[in-house]
Formats: C-alpha cells, sequence, structure tokens
C-alpha cells in the first residue's frame, strides 16, 4: 500500500510540474488561513497533507469521486501498525480493476456508437471482416512481400473518426512514417501483416482493437477508428 500511495504521489507531482513548465504565468500562492497553520505545524504535517491532495487530485482526474474518506485512513494506519489485510498485489489488482470499471462505464455512449457504426459497416460491399473483428477494404492490391510483426515498414496513413473527424494524418503532413508493426496498435499490427507491399487498405478498428476505454488526444476512450493506410516498404536494419 505504501508503495502504491507513493507512485501516485510522484504521479501526481509529475502531472502538476508539466503543466506548469508549459504555462507562462506564474500560479499564485494562497496564504494558509488560521486552521490550516493550526492543522500543519511541522513540514511532517504539510508534506502529509500534500500527500492527501495529490492522491485526491489523481482520483478526480479519473472520475472517481466515491472514495470513503475513513477507510483511506483506516488503511495508513494498518500500515504503520503492520496490520493491512491486503497486500501489494491484491491492492494492485483492486485498484485497476476498479478503474477500468470506471473506465468502461464513461466511455459507453462513445463505444457503442462506434460498435452500431461497425455492424452497419460490415454489410457493405468489400468489406471483410476478422475473427477478431477488424474490417478493412482494399483500395489497391500490391505485389510484394507482406511484412512480419518484427518488421519496421514505410506508410502513409490519414486516420478519422467515426463522424469523418481527421486526427492524424502522415498524408496531410506530406511525410510517410517509418515505425515497427508491433509498435501500432492490435488492429494495424493484424493489417498489416496481411498487407503486400504496394496496397492500400481501408481499415474499420473496433475500440478494443485501438485505444481501448483510453483517452488519446482528440480520441475519446471506446472510440472506433478509420484508417487509410498505404504500405509503402519494408526496411531491412
Amino acid at each position: 500500500m505504501q508503495k502504491l500511495l507513493i507512485v501516485f504521489f510522484m504521479s501526481a507531482s509529475a502531472g502538476v510540474y508539466a503543466q506548469g513548465t508549459t504555462k507562462k504565468t506564474v500560479a499564485v500562492k494562497k496564504p494558509l488561513n488560521a486552521t490550516q497553520v493550526a492543522s500543519m505545524k511541522n513540514q511532517a504535517d504539510s508534506f502529509s497533507y500534500a500527500i492527501g491532495v495529490s492522491i485526491a487530485n489523481f482520483y478526480k482526474e479519473q472520475g472517481i469521486s466515491n472514495i470513503s474518506s475513513a477507510l483511506v485512513t483506516k488503511a495508513l494506519n494498518d500500515c504503520k501498525t503492520g496490520k493491512a489485510v491486503l497486500d501489494d498485489g491484491q491492492v494492485n489488482s483492486i485498484i485497476m480493476a476498479y478503474m477500468q470499471q470506471k473506465r468502461s462505464e464513461k466511455s459507453s455512449g462513445t463505444r457503442k456508437a462506434g460498435e452500431a457504426f461497425l455492424a452497419e459497416n460490415k454489410k457493405r460491399p468489400g468489406v471483410v471482416t476478422t475473427a477478431s473483428g477488424l474490417q478493412y477494404t482494399i483500395l489497391k492490391e500490391g505485389t510484394g512481400p507482406r511484412p512480419a510483426a518484427t518488421d519496421s515498414v514505410k506508410i502513409h496513413y490519414h486516420g478519422t473518426l467515426i463522424d469523418g473527424t481527421v486526427f492524424e494524418s502522415s498524408v496531410q503532413r506530406g511525410e510517410p512514417i517509418i515505425y515497427k508493426v508491433n509498435g501500432f496498435v492490435s488492429g494495424w499490427i493484424e493489417a498489416l501483416q496481411m498487407m503486400p507491399v504496394g496496397s492500400k487498405w481501408k481499415l474499420f478498428i473496433p475500440h478494443n482493437l485501438a485505444y481501448g476505454d483510453n483517452d488519446s488526444g482528440m480520441i475519446k476512450a471506446g472510440s472506433a477508428l478509420i484508417f487509410e493506410v498505404e504500405l509503402l516498404e519494408i526496411i531491412k536494419h
């Protein structure tokens, strides 16, 4: 439990530092009121309070608000006296499972919209659906070799949400990228290994083969994604 609290404190502190380095304005420190001064008599007290704030803010950012302060305090005291009823493995498992559930609940609307889109899309002529749920159409069939998962490839791509919003495009930048096949999201890894060099495919990727229940820039958690991908070359090292 102590290890976990340290990790969360460091994560929250790092986030505050990162935000501070990107802003030109300097935050003005608010003076402590009399009650706060009385409750924090030394640096250790201030540090303890700061840990509580960092943990609270961490979970607030995750959309989690129904945390029992009494049980958090009990856990801290139990750890001090060696009476904690959960070991580190159980703590991590419980926290991760709960946070995953909350992320899944938060992304349910976006996820359902993507599922409905893919259900209709698979009925269109030329759309192939694989066992994983990946969908694709062949815009241009190449004749070159197919890359392995461990190969690096040179590709052009154009990525949109299901409503047509462009979130990233090497085509618009005018510069293809070189990257390892197994470094992409699961939907790309599967598709690229089926594509001969010279091919251009349109991929329709369900959320679980993309970013899952996590946000990524303009991409909301639970999003199905659409990519036009052109495999230009397999890069040999």
